[in-house]
């Protein structure tokens, strides 16, 4: 691995890795989000309701978490490059799939389906080589800057670009778009090589990734069917809980065996990482919740239609951008606790910013100050989140950790559409709004509580992954 990895950097491979990844990264984030200024247009082509709408984003981001573990695990089996490729296929057909759903049943198959298969494939191999191939921490924050940039970018651009194409066209293009960038980055990355052989032999656990999945996928249909009956979502939890518990019972049967798990209890058992998942579940919880109560509120309690909607999330996006960039030179300067904690107090401002103006101004544009405040915050600490756990580990676990992190990550995403999603959609009112965006900044203290444990000194990656 080590001559792969030195020929990499020879050649200036490195530099041109890091474009297919990131779009990779961006496209995917991009999908989470860009449906939410579509809400009225989907509903309306396919005769459907808020409630179809939001149950195809939260199924998409639902997909992705439970299925993210199982696909960094296949990587060690299958490879980096080759799930990274077959995870690209499998999302653009999906997108394709979805620009031509005559009805929300097809749209959920190619959305929330395929392209969520697609992402829980693609995505673990992104963070994997950024993590094998740069290894100091100066150079892999420039890379995870990038790289988690270009997600925050994706969330944060999607309503402007989904509204700009939807305007212009209409939804349906959008997909094509999706469908599009796929192809591109497919002939970007035929150059990849990958720096790790994989092992066609290494066991994989079906029944581990089968548990972990419907737990995961139990819990978060519970908290969103909160809305319609608190019975059902009290039952779904319960089971879902459970359902979990066996999981967990399952991998330490497996350790004791000494066969191999699909996750290691042992990266439970690290404490800095344990906090850095916490902080990486709040900020995408607050993000992706952010995106849909904002957008589902303006559209339409206020009436705003998808490219005014989407342009309003421009300050998200330039401020998650600015941050991003800013990466390199803020990890050189502060400790990465310092940097999440900084980036939660602002996203708190910017929720609080958001929720005053329930009562406020009529204007769409007094919508911006809150959501520059919360792009700045999350980009502040999006790569210094993902440092923390990733470098807490050896480069031999780094496919269950990425997927771990991954998986936590988008589990965040889907909380924040079902939650906050499910008390806004209950009854589209300033009070619902108001209350949705208290639960956010709830949440978000309590990663600014989880980040204040973090260890104050600056990480030292280079050591932490060869150990």
């Amino acid at each position: 691995m080590g001559e792969a990895v030195g020929a990499a950097r020879g050649s200036g491979t490195l530099r041109k890795i890091l474009v297919p990844l990131a779009l990779a990264q961006f496209i995917c984030s991009f999908a989470g989000s860009n449906m939410n200024v579509m809400i009225t247009d989907i509903s309306t082509d396919l005769h459907t309701t808020v409630q179809g709408v939001q149950i195809a984003i939260t199924l998409f981001l639902l997909v992705m978490a439970a299925l993210m573990i199982p696909g960094g695990k296949l990587t060690d089996r299958w490879g980096r490059k080759r799930c990274f490729t077959i995870g690209l296929l499998i999302y653009g057909i999906g997108a394709l799939m979805s620009a031509i759903s005559p009805g929300l049943g097809v749209l959920i198959l190619g959305n929330s389906i395929f392209e969520g298969v697609g992402t829980a494939l693609l995505i673990p191999p992104v963070y994997i080589l950024t993590t094998v191939l740069f290894s100091d921490v100066t150079s892999r924050a420039r890379a995870f800057g990038i790289i988690t940039g270009m997600g925050g970018v994706g969330a944060a651009a999607g309503p402007l670009i989904g509204g700009l194409i939807t305007t212009a066209v209409s939804w349906r293009a959008a997909f094509v778009f999706k469908a599009l960038i796929i192809g591109v980055i497919v002939w970007l990355s035929r150059d990849i090589v990958d720096p790790i052989e994989p092992d066609p032999t290494r066991p994989f656990d079906t029944l581990g990734a089968i548990l972990s999945g419907a737990g995961l996928i139990l819990v978060v249909t519970g908290v969103s069917a909160a809305d319609n009956n608190l019975a059902l979502m009290a039952i779904l939890v319960v089971v879902g809980a459970a359902v979990l518990a066996m999981f967990f019972r399952h991998i330490r049967g497996r350790e004791r065996r000494h066969e191999e798990p699909l996750l290691s209890t042992e990266l439970f058992r690290n404490r800095t990482s344990n906090l850095g998942l916490v902080t990486q579940n709040v900020q995408w919880l607050i993000l992706m919740g952010t995106a849909f109560v904002v957008s589902a509120y303006l559209q339409v309690v206020r009436g705003y239609n998808a490219i005014q909607t989407g342009v309003i999330f421009t300050a998200a996006t330039g401020g998650i951008l600015l941050s991003s960039l800013a990466a390199e030179r803020l990890a050189k300067k502060y400790a990465q606790r310092t940097l999440i904690m900084a980036g939660f107090i602002t996203t708190v401002v910017g929720v609080v910013v958001l929720l005053a103006l329930v009562k406020g101004s009529p204007s769409a544009w007094a919508f911006a100050p809150g959501l520059l405040l919360i792009g700045l915050g999350v980009g502040v600490m999006l790569t210094p989140s993902v440092n923390v756990v990733q470098s807490a580990f050896p480069e031999k676990q780094q496919g269950e950790i990425s997927g771990l992190s991954r998986c936590i990550s988008n589990l965040g995403s889907s909380l924040g559409t079902a939650v906050a999603g499910t008390i806004l959609v209950s009854n589209l009112t300033n009070r619902s709004y108001a209350a949705s965006m208290t639960v956010l900044a709830i949440m978000g203290v309590i990663g600014l509580g989880a980040a204040l444990f973090l260890p104050s000194r600056r990480a030292q990656p280079a050591v932490a992954v060869q150990r």
